[in-house]
């Protein structure tokens, strides 16, 4: 039995479509489904990880923008990197519907041509100083639509991999997205002329260019694009209605998920947008100072997205052989212990309001621990965002369409949290900046404790709310 993913002329449909798709039948997988699955998983990654890419364009800019003439306050730069991901997290629904009404394929292509958007109107407004802030507002909010493109892409794959495979193949595809946010932060402060690679790529003399990475992200929008036109397929039994969506909308463990994912997901999201703003916040120290006093972001503001996104394959992994409530258990009891530690890393920084040099040496020192200890929570959200989207097609294994439902609301709620991590880091309610950071860690310490204690009670304890109802079993 082949698999044939040449274009289709089925009603009103144009493109590659795909209408006999079985991959459950391992003689259906082993005649051609598992070629057709990998080059497609091959290009949505690619796609995804430009959208987060774009989706995380302020994490870094926002940080840099000083360096173009504009001077905000740290509320408005921690502002401008929390509004993409709130619009991102409300578009990711919509995003998920959109696979079975247009094919994944056909709507990978517009996906991805909708990120010439943000990226042109950034490329054109940093070269202007008199750029008003609303102005930067807005075009942050349009970076959102890269955030959209996790749903899709996620509600996609999933319907082309088997049951057995589903854990590694979502895994691969949101890390191959979630790396994307390493890439940008790596890369753009050194295409832009700053620093960057621990130090070793020194600033341009030329001053910063930040419009070089606007156009330099659009230009691989169109080449995204093209991959996805040419090599993608559309499957006929991608497909939902409402009666699909209002049955998981009902489903209690619909929102218990949601939840677990906003102490996963969000926090990855959440702490990748806001880390270099964080860094250089607590540890950069400017003139009148000697130079190489205090950290400058751009050399590490690039490892947590880095970690966290190397991780969540391996989370996936770790869930198809033990279980994705245990394996999310044990992340949230790690997040618990890291940021403990990050805070008694905070707690060490003096305040230095004279910008005294034996003070600000003495913060420095400070950072390796501050970096470690954060990195460690990095890793344990990719784990986690591996092991609670395993969960997903345990608990809906007997529909996949409704399966795929979850997913685009479960990560939608879960953005959320990108968006109320940097907003509390920049509380504009607390005077002291560092202590408004302090104090977010705590709260989210206190959040994690609760869906430690969400996922032990729902999935974990031998009379649990999933097991009860006959849900899942011991493997969930």
């Amino acid at each position: 039995m082949s698999v044939t993913d040449t274009p289709a002329a089925t009603g009103h449909r144009t493109g590659r479509w795909i209408d006999d798709w079985r991959p459950e039948d391992p003689e259906f997988w082993e005649a051609g489904g598992k070629r057709v699955a990998r080059r497609n998983l091959t290009w949505s990654i690619l796609a995804e990880h430009l959208g987060f890419s774009v989706w995380l364009f302020w994490s870094v800019s926002a940080a840099l923008l000083a360096g173009m003439g504009f001077e905000f306050s740290v509320s408005q730069l921690f502002f401008l990197v929390a509004v993409p991901n709130l619009v991102g997290s409300l578009l990711r629904l919509p995003y998920t519907f959109a696979v079975p009404r247009f094919g994944g394929r056909n709507w990978t292509v517009v996906s991805a041509l909708l990120l010439l958007v943000p990226t042109l109107l950034f490329a054109v407004a940093v070269q202007h100083p008199g750029t008003p802030y609303w102005v930067f507002v807005l075009i942050s909010a349009t970076a959102g639509v890269g955030g959209g493109n996790f749903a899709s892409s996620m509600a996609n794959i999933n319907f082309f991999y088997p049951a057995r495979r589903k854990g590694l193949a979502l895994g691969l595809n949101a890390a191959g997205g979630n790396i994307g946010v390493a890439v940008l932060q790596l890369g753009l402060p050194i295409v832009v002329g700053g620093a960057g690679l621990f130090g070793l790529v020194a600033a341009g003399t030329g001053g910063l260019h930040l419009e070089r990475a606007g156009y330099l992200y659009a230009g691989l929008a169109v080449v995204a694009a093209l991959m996805a036109f040419c090599f993608m397929d559309n499957l006929s039994a991608a497909r939902s209605n409402a009666r699909d969506v209002a049955a998981v909308v009902r489903h209690r463990h619909t929102w218990v998920i949601s939840l677990l994912y906003i102490g996963t997901f969000g926090s990855f999201i959440g702490y990748s947008a806001a880390l270099p703003l964080l860094i250089k916040l607590e540890f950069f120290v400017p003139t009148p100072l000697p130079a190489g006093t205090g950290i400058n972001f751009a050399h590490f503001a690039f490892l947590g997205a880095l970690v966290g996104s190397l991780t969540r394959p391996f989370g996936g992994w770790l869930a198809d052989k033990y279980g994705g409530a245990r394996v999310t258990l044990a992340t949230f009891a790690a997040m618990i212990l890291g940021t403990l530690a990050v805070l008694a890393a905070l707690a060490r920084l003096a305040p230095n309001p004279t910008l005294d040099p034996a003070i600000a040496t003495e913060n420095q020192a400070v950072f390796p621990w501050f970096l470690v200890a954060f990195l460690f929570v990095f890793a344990a959200t990719g784990i986690g965002n591996g092991s609670v989207f395993r969960m997903i097609p345990v608990i809906w294994k007997r529909d996949t369409r409704q399966s795929s439902a979850v997913i685009g609301i479960a990560s939608a709620v879960g953005a959320v949290g990108g968006f109320l991590i940097p907003l509390a880091f920049g509380a504009p309610w607390i005077d002291d900046p560092v202590e408004a950071v302090r104090t977010s860690f705590a709260v989210f310490t206190l959040f994690y404790v609760l869906c430690l204690v969400v996922t032990w009670g729902a999935y974990v304890r031998r009379a649990s709310v999933a097991r009860v109802a006959g849900l899942a079993d011991a493997r969930i």
